[in-house]
């Protein structure tokens, strides 16, 4: 039997993580979300370009954490009462990113109590990698745990 994500999961990422009013504004729509992978993609627009033409680092920043936190809810064990905040994010820029979407796919490479470890590569409609980021995340699933037993 294949294990699929939970509808609280899937809520999360699709209703609050990216198409809340910030994700909204600033274009994120979700591609794929499958167990343990998500991709998001960044729609380009002008105002996520900088003065030079090009995506402005902080997007690319704003499409990393999105990615990493998209994947670290994508988990069957998801709940309506699991929370999860970002706990460190480190972004290295590789090059800039053009006009267009931008695409990033982000995995989990490691699952612990609480925290979810996410690696994340962002690349342009092109195909060239634009940047990469590691994210820690803290899903709170001991949290559900204590809610049922108490």
């Amino acid at each position: 039997m294949t294990q699929e994500l939970s509808p609280a999961a899937r809520n999360h990422i699709y209703n609050v993580i990216t198409t809340g009013p910030f994700g909204t504004h600033i274009g994120l729509s979700i591609d794929e979300a499958v167990i343990d992978r998500v991709v998001v993609r960044l729609h380009g627009a002008p105002h996520i370009m900088n003065g030079l033409g090009i995506v402005h680092g902080g997007a690319t920043a704003t499409l990393i954490d999105t990615a990493a936190t998209a994947a670290a809810w994508a988990t069957p064990k998801a709940k309506p009462t699991t929370r999860g905040a970002t706990v460190a994010m480190t972004v290295n820029y590789l090059a800039g990113g053009q006009p267009g979407d931008l695409i990033a796919e982000g995995r989990v490479i490691s699952r612990g109590g609480t925290l979810t470890i996410v690696d994340v590569f962002v690349h342009d409609e092109r195909g060239q990698t634009i940047a990469k980021g590691q994210v820690t995340y803290k899903l709170d699933l001991a949290r559900d745990r204590r809610i049922a037993q108490s």
